[in-house]
Order: C-alpha cells, then sequence, then structure tokens
C-alpha cells in the first residue's frame, strides 16, 4: 500500500478522487442503478493527470490492488473510485500505530 502512495501522480488521483464531482466532468455512463457513486472514467482520469494510457491504467491498477480504489466495469467503459474505508482505516493505522 505505501509503495502505492510513494508517487506524486498516485497521491494526485487519490485526492482528485476524494471529490470527482468538483475535478471531472459528469460520467454520463453511470446510472442511477449501477450503484457506483463517485465513479470516475480512466479516461477522464488520464486527461486530468496528463500522462499515456497505459501509465494511467498501471497506476490505477496499483491502487486498487493497494486496496485504495474499487473499479467497476459498466459496458466498455472502466470506471475508479475511492475505496473510503480502506483509507480510513490507513488513516487510522497511521494515527495509532506509526
Amino acid at each position: 500500500m505505501f509503495k502505492a502512495l510513494s508517487n506524486a501522480t498516485r497521491l494526485q488521483i487519490l485526492q482528485m478522487l476524494k471529490e470527482p464531482e468538483k475535478n471531472f466532468s459528469p460520467q454520463v455512463h453511470i446510472q442511477k442503478g449501477d450503484n457506483f457513486t463517485g465513479g470516475v472514467c480512466v479516461g477522464d482520469i488520464k486527461d486530468k493527470v496528463g500522462l499515456g494510457q497505459s501509465t494511467t491504467s498501471q497506476y490505477l491498477s496499483l491502487l486498487q490492488n493497494s486496496g485504495l480504489l474499487e473499479m467497476k466495469r459498466i459496458g466498455q467503459w472502466t470506471y475508479y473510485r475511492r475505496n473510503e474505508e480502506m483509507i480510513k482505516e490507513l488513516g487510522s493505522f497511521i494515527g495509532k500505530d506509526l
């Protein structure tokens, strides 16, 4: 998990996903019934961070594999959002145990 947080761009992604409605355009392919509030399309994240598709996807995969992001495919689109429960646990761990 700490490796995922050791890169400034990955931290930027987590920070932007904290307020997706403020930092990204509306996600038109997510419907209310999809139950993935706060999810942002990979392409929109890529555009914001200014990296290529491959690098952005690698960064998102690392963040997901570390438990900091959740992913959902809706049709041809892949969406990511923060895993707030894991981020809260990490903050608690750092505050108490480190």
